[in-house]
């Protein structure tokens, strides 16, 4: 009580009047402003800014009309290979001789195209409706190819047409060349079966990678074109691999969805 007595005493006293009362320290209002400042800031963006997100998925680069493989319609053995892969074949051009009980037959691609992979070598004995060949339908080897992402059934809905991505390209080293630029052209309305995707691409292992995860919906990217670097196609380096890029090609692509405002989260 005395300590009460004599701080209650302090304060009436008429010498203690005219001092100013301190309400906050330097520090402290510094503190205070800075805190305001962020709070002002934050709610400005909040309001006026954007969030961009990104979607990944892993695809292949290829021609737009896919590929199909070759059977063979003999029963026999493969004495001789009419044409390498690589090689652009015109529709019905003959790529296989085959011995049968009926004697030598010949195996013709089907619609014109790329042989990207022979499967039946000489001496491969080969049942009706055996594999054969994996062959690309391309009618011209300067055809511009298209990247096809395969994308989890539950996202396609979110990639919007026009969206820019970004390709990392497997055989060409992202560090020094960079990245693929690409936009969707495509986005396709249901998933699509393991079956169906062996059907595309000509290559059931292939299309058993892409549907690990479930049946996926097919996003077509439509690659940027470019007069000034090599492989003819932009990249986010200046010029990009001083070589070709081939069709058959696994890349990874970040595909840039729409910005979404934050202020959309904060509301209900």
């Amino acid at each position: 009580m005395q300590f009460r007595q004599k701080a209650l005493s302090k304060l009436q006293s008429p010498e203690e009047l005219d001092l100013p009362v301190r309400f906050a320290r330097p520090q402290g209002r510094l503190v205070l402003a800075v805190t305001v400042l962020v709070m002002v800031a934050a709610s400005f963006w909040a309001f006026t800014g954007s969030v961009s997100s990104k979607l990944s998925a892993r695809g292949i680069l290829t021609h737009a009309e896919g590929s199909y493989r070759l059977q063979s319609p003999f029963a026999g053995q493969v004495t001789a290979v009419l044409a390498q892969e690589g090689r652009l074949l015109s529709p019905g051009a003959p790529l296989l001789q085959v011995s049968t009980v009926q004697g030598d037959r010949t195996i013709r691609v089907v619609a014109g195209g790329r042989v990207t992979t022979l499967i039946a070598k000489i001496g491969s004995v080969l049942a009706t409706g055996a594999d054969v060949a994996t062959v690309e339908r391309a009618k011209n080897p300067d055809d511009p190819l298209v990247a096809m992402l395969y994308i989890p059934g539950g996202s396609g809905a979110a990639i919007p047409v026009g969206a820019s991505v970004d390709l990392s390209v497997q055989t060409v080293p992202q560090q020094q060349f960079g990245v693929l630029r690409g936009r969707v052209k495509e986005v396709g309305r249901a998933p699509q079966s393991q079956a169906q995707l062996g059907g595309f691409l000509g290559d059931d292992r292939l299309a058993a990678q892409f549907a690990r995860e479930g049946d996926p919906v097919a996003v077509l990217v439509q690659l940027e074109r470019s007069s000034a670097t090599r492989s003819g196609y932009q990249w986010s380096s200046a010029d990009g691999p001083p070589y070709a890029i081939d069709s058959t090609t696994p890349v990874s692509g970040a595909v840039h969805l729409r910005a979404q405002r934050p202020v959309d989260w904060l509301l209900p």
